[in-house]
C-alpha cells in the first residue's frame, strides 16, 4: 500500500506542476511514465520482494498502459461531470488504484520459469 500511495503521489504531484503549462492529458501521461518507472522498481523489491525481469517488467508495463487507457477515461468523465480538473485525479485513483494492483499482482507476482 505503501508504494501503491508513493506512485500516486508521485503522478499526481506531476500533473499538478505540469498543468499550469500543457493540457490535462499530457500532464497525466508525463506524470504517469514518471510514476511507473519508480512503481516498478518499488514494486518489485518492496512490494513483491522479487527481481526486476524483462518478463515482470513487460507485464507491468502491459498492465499500466491498460491503467494509463482507464484514468484518461476517468479523467475525461470526472470533468466531464464538473468536477474540475484540478480535483478530478482524486476520484479517478479511487476507481482505478485498486483494479491496476490487481493486475500488477498477476504479472509481477508469478514466478519465473
Amino acid at each position: 500500500m505503501i508504494v501503491g500511495i508513493i506512485a500516486t503521489g508521485i503522478q499526481y504531484a506531476a500533473y499538478w506542476l505540469l498543468l499550469p503549462y500543457m493540457h490535462e492529458n499530457a500532464a497525466l501521461t508525463v506524470g504517469y511514465i514518471v510514476s511507473v518507472v519508480c512503481n516498478f522498481l518499488m514494486t518489485t523489491y518492496f512490494t513483491f520482494s522479487v527481481r526486476p525481469t524483462k518478463r515482470r517488467a513487460g507485464g507491468f508495463a502491459l498492465s499500466h498502459l491498460v491503467n494509463w487507457a482507464m484514468q484518461m477515461l476517468c479523467l475525461h468523465l470526472f470533468v466531464r461531470m464538473g468536477i474540475s480538473k484540478e480535483w478530478a485525479p482524486i476520484p479517478m485513483y479511487m476507481v482505478c488504484v485498486p483494479i491496476n494492483f490487481l493486475m500488477v499482482r498477476f504479472f509481477v507476482k508469478t514466478k519465473e520459469k
